[in-house]
C-alpha cells in the first residue's frame, strides 16, 4: 500500500502496536466475541509475525501469522475495524501473508474459521472472501472449538522446491 500521507501503509507491526490489535478484535462482537479468546490472542498477537494496516496514527487491520511447520502456514487472525470493511484492506493482509508464505517456500496457506454447519451471516461473509482469494474449504471439525464447528479453507502453492 501507499506510503503517502493520510493513505493507508502496510507493514510489520511493533510491539506496541498489540494492543491497538486487541482493541480491533474487541469491536468486532460478531467474530471475535469471547474474551477468553481475546485474551488468547492478546499474548500470540506480539509474539507471531504480524502486518498491520495503519492510516494516519491509526491501526485499522492486521494479520497474524503462524507458522506451524516447513511447509505449512496458518492465517492465525486477520481483523479490520468494521467501518473499514470491503475497501481492499483484508485482502492487501492475505497478499502480503501470501508473499512471506512463498517466501518462506511454504506449501499451503491455512485459515480456520466458523463452519457453515453454524448459520451465521458473518462467518457466510467470511468463507465468500477466502474463497474469492483461493481457498479451498479442506474439512470442518465439530469439536476442535467446543459449540463452533470449525472450517480448514487450504491455499496450496505448489511445489516451492523443498527436499
Amino acid at each position: 500500500m501507499s506510503d503517502q500521507p493520510g493513505e493507508q501503509i502496510i507493514r510489520a507491526a511493533t510491539t506496541d502496536e498489540s494492543q491497538a490489535c486487541v482493541a480491533i478484535l474487541r469491536s468486532l462482537p460478531d467474530w471475535f466475541g469471547i474474551e477468553s479468546a481475546i485474551g488468547h490472542f492478546a499474548l500470540e498477537i506480539p509474539r507471531l509475525p504480524t502486518f498491520v494496516v495503519t492510516s494516519g496514527d491509526s491501526v485499522v487491520g492486521f494479520l497474524t501469522l503462524k507458522f506451524h511447520n516447513e511447509y505449512s502456514a496458518e492465517i492465525y487472525l486477520l481483523a479490520v475495524r468494521g467501518e473499514r470493511h470491503r475497501r481492499g484492506i483484508g485482502s492487501a493482509l492475505v497478499q502480503c501473508a501470501e508473499q512471506l508464505v512463498v517466501e518462506k517456500r511454504c506449501r499451503f496457506l491455512q485459515v480456520k474459521t466458523l463452519g457453515p454447519s453454524h448459520p451465521s451471516l458473518h462467518y457466510a461473509r467470511t468463507r465468500q472472501f477466502y474463497l474469492a482469494r483461493r481457498f479451498a474449504p479442506l474439512e470442518e471439525l465439530p469439536d476442535l472449538w467446543p459449540g463452533n464447528p470449525c472450517l480448514i479453507m487450504v491455499k496450496y502453492f505448489g511445489d516451492v522446491g523443498h527436499r
